[in-house]
């Protein structure tokens, strides 16, 4: 209880109170986060409804085992997420920081796979500039605007988590978290599920909607 003591801020009476109010705090972000990606996909899907041959024909276009592999990893990461909270929860240091290193482990995995897809792209010209070809697709380019323009943000968003999340590991190692502290791993892992939904969004979207006719 004395280390739980100690990691309470001076501007806190009290442990819950701090806690309540990292919740709050990260709620209030969340809710930005959702106004943010929520404009961005119904600008994509306005603009898939004004030129859905051409957005068909551009989405059809995308690797669906990359999306599919990538959808899979992401799911399971929440899984060790989930794992890393409770392990926290319970005290169980070791658990929470090898659940917490294979959480790391695997949002690199999603960002290698993103990146030999993006790698793909650039080989098959269809990255947006004059050097792009999509051939039957007249507004093809505006679909790959939109396309690296989320699966961009859901990356960069990524990769803020693996920087997260390897601070947690950090801190756990050094048993800085016990059953009576464990809010930034808890707080950590609230981000960590909105990324992985995020991309649960994204994946049909780009990938199955209007895949085959």
């Amino acid at each position: 209880m004395a280390e739980a003591t100690n990691a309470i801020a001076e501007q806190f009476d009290s442990s819950e109170q701090q806690h309540e109010s990292a919740w709050l705090g990260l709620w209030a972000f969340l809710a930005t986060e959702v106004l943010f990606f929520g404009g961005v996909f119904l600008g994509y899907i306005v603009y898939r409804h004004v030129y859905y041959e051409s957005f068909v024909l551009a989405s059809r276009t995308t690797n669906l085992v990359y999306g599919t592999v990538n959808t899979a990893v992401l799911l399971t990461s929440s899984l060790t997420m989930a794992l890393a909270v409770h392990a926290a929860q319970v005290g169980k240091n070791k658990n929470l920081v090898r659940f917490l290193i294979l959480t790391i482990l695997l949002a690199i995995t999603f960002m290698g796979v993103k990146g030999v897809e993006y790698y793909e792209h650039y080989k098959d010209h269809q990255i947006p500039g004059p050097s792009f070809v999509l051939k039957g697709a007249p507004e093809g380019e505006l679909f790959y605007y939109f396309y690296f323009t989320m699966t961009g943000l859901h990356a960069l968003h990524v990769v803020i988590g693996i920087g997260l999340l390897s601070v947690m590991a950090l801190l756990a190692a050094r048993r800085r978290f016990n059953p009576a502290y464990y809010t930034p791993v808890e707080l950590s892992g609230l981000y960590w599920h909105f990324v992985d939904i995020v991309w649960i969004f994204l994946y049909p979207l780009i990938y199955l909607i209007s895949r085959h006719s």
